[in-house]
C-alpha cells in the first residue's frame, strides 16, 4: 500500500477513536446522584400582618425539583407539626434549627427513606389545623427562585379557662373607646367625629360599671392616641390590647361607630373573634342590650379577625354603636341622652353575659 494511502487510513482511525472516547458516558452512579431531588436550604422569619398585626412564622424549604407534601398535628408527648416531603432526599441542610420560641420552638429534619424527608416542628402549645398551612411553590426561572415548600404557622393566643360568677361586682373590665387624638375615625355628614362619640359612651359605661362594683381600665379617658401621635396601626392597636392583657381583665370592650357609603344604612352590629364560645356569647348579649335600649335595627353579630379581638387573652367584642354616615343616627349619637341609652344597654349586656357564662362552667 502506498505510503500516502497508509497515512490517510491511519488518520481516519485516529479520528474515529477520538470520537468514541468523547462519546463514553460519565459514571452512571454520578448521573443518578445529580438527578435526585434534594433539600438545598431552609430559612425562617416571623412576619407581622400590616393590617391586623397578627404574627406568623414562615419556614421556606428550597428543593432542587418538584415534590409532594403532607402535614399532620401531634399532641403527644409535646405539640408538634409534622411535615413530610415526598420525593426528595435530605441533602446538606442543617438537621436541627432553633426557631423564635414563641410560635415554634425548633425544627428537626430527618430522612424517612432514600427519597422522603420529615420535618418535625416543636410548638410551645397546641394549634389546630386552621392555624398552619403547608404548600409548594413552583420554580420561577424569571426571578431565579427554585422549587419551594412553604410552612406558615400562626401565633396561638394563650387563653385561660374562665370561672365566671353571675355578678358585676369584683369583675375587671377593659373599655376601649375607638380612635382618638390624631385619628378621628369616621366623620358624619354634619361633622360629628367617631372619636368623640366613642369616648362619651365609654365614659358613661365606665361610670355604670363602677357603680355596680366592677374595676374598669380605660385605654383612654381623653382625646389622645393610646400609643403615640401619628403612630402605626399595629402600635396603636397593640397598646389598646395590652391594657386588657396587662390588667388581667375578665372581658375587653372596644366601642366604635359605623360608617357606609349609603347614607340610608343604619343599625347596630357587634364583632367577636372566631371560634370563641365566650366571645360570641358576650357579643350576643351586648348586641341584645344595645338594640333593646336604643330602638335601632339589629344588624347581628359576626366573627372577625380584628387585632384587639385576636390579641386579647379574654373574651373581647368590638361594638358598632350606629352609623355616623346616616344623618338621623349621627344626630342621635351626638346627644347625651342617646349616649346614656347605649351605655346602659352595654352594661345590661355585660351583666347578662356574666350570668350566662357562669352557667357554662368556665370552659372556653
Amino acid at each position: 500500500m502506498p505510503l500516502k494511502k497508509m497515512l490517510s487510513v491511519l488518520m481516519l482511525q485516529i479520528i474515529i477513536i477520538s470520537q468514541l472516547a468523547l462519546a463514553v458516558p460519565v459514571d452512571a452512579g454520578a448521573s443518578k446522584q445529580d438527578s435526585l431531588t434534594r433539600l438545598s436550604s431552609v430559612r425562617h422569619a416571623v412576619r407581622t400582618d400590616g393590617v391586623t398585626g397578627e404574627k406568623s412564622l414562615r419556614l421556606v424549604v428550597e428543593v432542587t425539583g418538584p415534590v409532594q407534601v403532607s402535614k399532620s398535628l401531634s399532641s403527644s408527648p409535646t405539640p408538634q407539626l409534622i411535615v413530610d416531603i415526598k420525593g426528595a432526599e435530605l441533602g446538606n441542610v442543617a438537621n436541627n434549627i432553633v426557631l423564635d420560641g414563641k410560635i415554634a420552638s425548633d425544627l428537626s429534619i430527618s430522612s424517612l427513606d432514600k427519597s422522603d424527608c420529615r420535618l418535625v416542628i416543636n410548638l410551645p402549645e397546641a394549634i389546630d389545623d386552621t392555624e398552619c398551612k403547608v404548600y409548594t411553590l413552583p420554580e420561577d426561572t424569571a426571578t431565579n427562585r427554585p422549587f419551594r415548600v412553604v410552612i406558615d404557622i400562626d401565633k396561638p393566643l394563650s387563653v385561660p379557662n374562665f370561672n365566671f360568677t353571675p355578678s358585676l361586682k369584683g369583675k375587671v373590665i377593659a373599655v376601649d373607646p375607638g380612635h382618638g387624638g390624631t385619628d378621628s375615625g369616621a366623620i358624619g355628614p354634619n361633622g360629628v367625629q367617631e372619636k368623640a362619640v366613642t369616648l362619651a359612651v365609654a365614659m358613661e359605661v365606665k361610670a355604670l360599671l363602677e357603680k355596680a362594683g366592677a374595676k374598669v381600665y380605660m385605654t383612654r379617658v381623653n382625646d389622645r392616641d393610646v400609643y403615640a401621635p401619628n403612630d402605626s396601626a399595629t402600635e396603636e392597636l397593640s397598646a389598646r390590647a395590652e391594657v386588657g392583657n396587662r390588667n388581667n381583665a375578665d372581658i375587653f370592650l372596644s366601642i366604635h361607630a359605623n360608617s357606609f357609603q349609603n347614607s340610608q344604612v343604619g343599625g347596630i352590629g357587634s364583632y367577636f373573634y372566631k371560634n370563641t364560645i365566650y366571645g360570641k356569647l358576650l357579643a350576643q348579649n351586648l348586641q341584645d342590650g344595645m338594640v333593646k335600649a336604643s330602638g335601632l335595627s339589629d344588624r347581628g353579630i359576626y366573627p372577625a379577625n380584628f387585632y384587639v379581638l385576636k390579641n386579647t387573652a379574654m373574651p373581647a367584642v368590638l361594638v358598632e354603636l350606629a352609623f355616623l354616615s346616616n344623618p338621623s343616627e349621627e344626630k342621635l349619637l351626638n346627644t347625651p341622652q342617646f349616649q346614656q341609652k347605649l351605655a346602659q344597654g352595654i352594661v345590661n349586656g355585660v351583666n347578662n353575659f356574666f350570668v350566662q357564662a357562669a352557667k357554662l362552667g368556665g370552659i372556653n
